[in-house]
């Protein structure tokens, strides 16, 4: 008998050591899979409730409850299947059907959701949660429906749930840089769906294979009179100290959670500034996140069941964590940019592509500031399952802790993205939390039982480094770093809600001008070039408008420019203006040339996502003028696809036009064709005009654009639009008019047979860096593609006009696109030549500097 006893550890130990290797395999498919849908999902969320950040906060809070009710229901349901295999794979194939079937719902929910919002209020919010929240149930439930399934004996729990959760998590990891780097940009949102699913199908498949190869006594063993017994007697004592060991530990490890996710959402914003606002950086830095939770994870697995005193180790890894996101935030400079130059210069070396330099770039940015931390926080993961889970309910212990820490991962994000970030600023908020962490670890020590006395000692004296580390903390470290990396005198800078954003006085030559940065990303300014691309986005389609415009919207307030300009035309009516970011319009007044906007009655700035705003409004303009940032930055290429546009053309008046920004270097050529043919696809009616040697614009409609001479020169004359416009170098009609580049015709001459951009398929967002080289190339192919505008009215002499003005400004433009090429011989003759023609020109000026000829 006690022989026997002693034996069926060892035997079950045996049992469960080869069945971990395909289950996990099966966990790393159904991790994939969930992270693909959650990007899929978030996407589509954005464009039903808005990029607002507390509208998607609260769509990732839906998915995170899901997951965490599918933890605590399901693996209480496990405990009671005798079938568990089965359940498992019923889980995965209802996921599938599910994941599916929601990436459809939700990519036709917009309507349904502005519908119900306007008739039920904020119980309209249940349409989008709830279509999240369910599959996200279901992908909640399948680690301790496994776990269940394979039954480990207690002394093995939290080494086999270690690395299961790891696989799982690795499995994240794959799906995050899957979905970025193949799925969605070769499939789309609703073929990357499918490609999910079919993982989750491939799981189920393994799991009811497994059903049938596992014998039955191995897992009837554990639930065998001797195993229990065997089980129970092992179990006592901790059974006696659960109150004390068990409930502290779930609610430390779901504080553990709050501090994790809470981390997560400081780090976007701090290292934004040493990445990028785009989807592969994003991508990047959270497998960077989630692959140190796998390692560290891995890692403790294999002896988190031999610790004598697993409470010490549990409050050093979560105290540590802390201390660890401190430190690597204090330390942050220079030396940081300079490594990124040197992992870039050694990629180039072994022939890297430009995506590849890209990415190494973003990945030792998120090495430097993530990826420690978050190894201690994984390394927490096993010893918390050896402290709140037993053999008896494996399911049920399991999905507690798993549950729990996602509900307190919800809490972090909403504390820090809500309250932290806003009132203390991102390093006050990781030093909150960091000291929240050591006081984490101090209950851990001093409630835990068994740790010694030495061990209590060690934690206290970590916890007054760090809260002394926090008190002396420099607030204003980040916005010293972004001032130094990009040169000159910080004059705002405010660490928002959902973005940083910072206003720094820079200077070209003589020229001083002030640059707007969101996210450490430049989002242009009030110099010269600005002022007059932005001036030209405002008036020149309603200079050239058939009717009377009495209305115009601007999606995007940026340095207010664009915006403003609209208070230089007489004729509005109603002058509105949405913005998503407040310390955007709080940062507005530090710039030049935008008439102050943001105190002028007449202005109604709209606090809101610019799509959400076409949705929720039926109110019509004459003119609807974007000027969002560039379509590569991550969520901002659904302002440009053809469901944009046609909801946009709901939203115009009879006669009514839009003016599109199109940016020319920040996209590859073969992007900014597809941008042309999603605007063609909305637009019977479109022209092109060249606003800047950098800018042009897309202007549409749905009914003929007729250029009236008369009717255009004498808009220009109206004084405030005279002196605005002659402000940026156009000072006649024929100034303006000599920025004509094509008709529809030479856009679908230049466009081909490009795709469109759509919301299913948004492909510039995911397109492979941006090569400079090819910017000279698309401005000369556009340009030699230009036609003569088909202006209607004019004489000879006003046709003469255009023409000088037109052969001016090209040769500026020649003489930047020598300047591009390194031919400096070719800059100065053909910027002489311009300035002999006309150097009064502002524009022309700027360049020269004041004696410049």
């Amino acid at each position: 008998m006690s022989q026997g006893l002693a034996g069926a550890p060892a035997r079950a130990a045996a049992t469960v050591a080869p069945r971990l290797r395909w289950p996990a395999v099966l966990l790393f498919a159904s991790g994939a899979a969930a992270l693909v849908y959650q990007v899929l999902w978030i996407k589509q969320l954005a464009l039903i409730v808005g990029v607002d950040v507390q509208a998607v906060s609260i769509g990732v809070g839906a998915f995170f409850a899901g997951l965490a009710v599918g933890g605590g229901v399901l693996g209480r349901l496990a405990d009671r299947s005798t079938r568990p295999w089965h359940l498992y794979a019923v889980l995965e194939v209802a996921a599938a059907v599910l994941g599916v079937g929601v990436t459809w719902a939700l990519g036709h929910s917009a309507e349904s959701f502005v519908w119900l919002l306007a008739r039920v209020g904020p119980l309209a919010w249940a349409l989008p949660l709830v279509l999240v929240a369910v599959p996200a149930t279901l992908l909640g439930g399948t680690l301790p429906v496994l776990m269940r399934a394979l039954a480990p004996a207690l002394e093995r729990l939290a080494g086999a749930g270690a690395r299961l959760y790891a696989a799982n998590t690795f499995g994240a990891i794959v799906g995050t840089l899957l979905g970025a780097f193949v799925l969605i940009p070769w499939l789309g949102l609703r073929g990357s769906a499918w490609a999910a699913a079919l993982l989750n199908l491939l799981a189920a498949a393994g799991a009811i294979w497994l059903a049938g190869r596992v014998p039955a006594a191995a897992v009837a063993a554990n639930a065998s009179p001797m195993a229990a017994s065997h089980s129970r007697a092992e179990t006592s004592a901790a059974e006696a100290l659960r109150p004390a060991q068990v409930q502290w530990a779930l609610v430390l490890y779901a504080l553990a959670g709050a501090l994790a996710l809470g981390y997560e959402v400081v780090w976007s914003q701090a290292i934004v500034q040493f990445t990028s606002t785009r989807s592969f950086a994003f991508a990047i830095v959270l497998a960077t996140y989630l692959l140190g939770l796998v390692l560290g994870s891995a890692l403790v697995a294999r002896w988190a069941d031999r610790l004598r005193d697993p409470w010490s180790a549990f409050a050093w890894f979560i105290g540590g964590a802390g201390a660890l996101a401190l430190l690597e935030v204090s330390v942050l400079g220079p030396w940081l940019v300079q490594a990124q130059s040197v992992a870039e210069s050694v990629a180039r070396s072994l022939g890297a592509g430009d995506l590849i330099r890209m990415s190494v770039r973003f990945a030792v940015a998120g090495f430097s500031l993530v990826f420690l931390p978050t190894l201690l926080l994984g390394a927490a993961f096993p010893i918390a399952l050896r402290l709140a889970a037993d053999a008896q309910r494996v399911g049920t212990g399991v999905g507690r802790v798993l549950a729990l820490n996602t509900l307190g991962g919800i809490v972090g994000t909403a504390l820090a993205g809500f309250v932290l970030v806003p009132w203390l600023g991102l390093v006050y908020s990781l030093a909150v939390l960091a000291v929240g962490a050591c006081a984490v670890a101090l209950i851990s020590v001093f409630a835990g039982h068994g740790v010694r006395p030495v061990a209590r000692l060690g934690v206290a004296a970590l916890a007054v480094a760090v809260f002394g580390a926090a008190w002396m903390a420099p607030p204003e470290r980040l916005a010293q770093l972004l001032t130094e990396a990009r040169g000159g005198r910080l004059d705002f800078y405010e660490e928002s809600r959902g973005a940083t954003v910072a206003v720094i006085e820079q200077r070209s030559g003589s020229n001083r001008f002030h640059r707007l940065y969101i996210q450490g990303v430049s989002n242009s300014g009030d110099a010269m070039t600005s002022r007059r691309y932005m001036r030209l986005q405002a008036l020149l389609p309603l200079i050239v408008h058939g009717g009377e415009p009495r209305s115009a919207l601007v999606i995007g307030l940026g340095t207010g420019i664009t915006a403003g300009a609209l208070l230089a035309w007489p004729g509005l009516n109603e002058r509105v203006v949405v913005e998503l970011l407040p310390a955007v319009v709080r940062a507005a007044p530090n710039f030049r040339g935008n008439y102050e906007l943001t105190t002028d009655p007449r202005m109604d700035i709209r606090l809101r996502d610019g799509r959400r705003e076409l949705l929720q409004s039926e109110q019509r303009y004459d003119l609807i003028t974007l000027e969002p940032p560039p379509p590569s930055a991550a969520g901002v290429v659904n302002l440009y696809s053809t469901d944009f546009y046609r909801l946009a053309a709901r939203r115009l008046q009879t006669g009514g036009l839009i003016a599109q920004w199109l940016p020319l270097p920040t996209q590859n050529n073969d992007d900014t064709r597809a941008l042309v043919q999603s605007f063609l696809a909305v637009f019977p009616y479109a022209t092109l005009w060249t606003t800047e040697l950098h800018e042009m614009m897309l202007v549409g409609s749905m009914q003929p654009i007729v250029l009236n001479g008369a009717r255009i020169a004498a808009r220009f004359a109206q004084p405030s639009v005279h002196a605005a416009l002659a402000e940026v170098g156009v000072t006649t009609p024929a100034a303006l008019m000599a920025t004509w580049v094509g008709d529809r015709a030479m856009l679908e001459r230049y466009a081909g047979d490009s795709p469109q951009v759509t919301d299913d398929r948004p492909r510039i967002e995911y397109a492979s860096w941006v090569r400079l080289n090819e910017f000279p190339g698309q401005l000369t192919q556009l340009l030699q593609a230009r036609s003569e505008p088909p202006l209607q009215g004019a004489d000879a002499s006003v046709l003469r006009d255009i023409e000088h003005e037109r052969s001016v400004l090209l040769r500026f433009y020649s003489a930047g696109l020598n300047a591009y090429r390194g031919d400096r011989a070719g800059w100065a003759s053909d910027i002489r030549a311009v300035m002999r023609e006309d150097p009064d020109n502002p524009y022309y000026r700027w360049f020269v500097g004041p004696t410049g000829r």
